[in-house]
């Protein structure tokens, strides 16, 4: 018999719906951009996605913690000493965002563009 956790889990659609479940949400991409980059504090975190709320980075933290793409490591210290890294699992998941960077970075000038005509309506 499955236990509870294991029949709420609903079939993915296609892998698109499977990789959405583990990144989505506003800043999730941002951290794994980040932490691909090197592994980071939780300050330094936080300085690099700007705008985000201690309690949705933490929550996010977790969540990709849990999803098995990011390591915390706890290194027992006073003061705190935390770091968190991408894991094997996180950096194969990482690599698949580059080319979705490497399209907006070609398109921001007109993403910028249409943000911009569509605040002004």
């Amino acid at each position: 018999m499955a236990n509870s956790k294991e029949t709420a889990v609903q079939p993915f659609i296609c892998g698109l719906d499977a990789a959405l479940r583990v990144i989505g949400g506003k800043w999730k991409p941002l951290i794994l951009f980040f932490l691909a980059k090197e592994p980071r504090r939780y300050g330094e975190l936080k300085r690099c996605v700007r705008g985000v709320s201690d309690k949705m980075l933490i929550q996010h933290l977790k969540e990709l913690e849990n999803d098995g793409v990011v390591v915390r490591t706890d290194y027992q210290e006073i003061p705190p000493r935390v770091l968190y890294e991408l894991s094997p699992f996180g950096f194969s998941l990482a690599d698949a965002l580059v080319p979705l960077c490497s399209w907006g970075e070609e398109h921001a000038d007109i993403i910028e563009k249409n943000l911009i005509a569509k605040s002004e309506d």
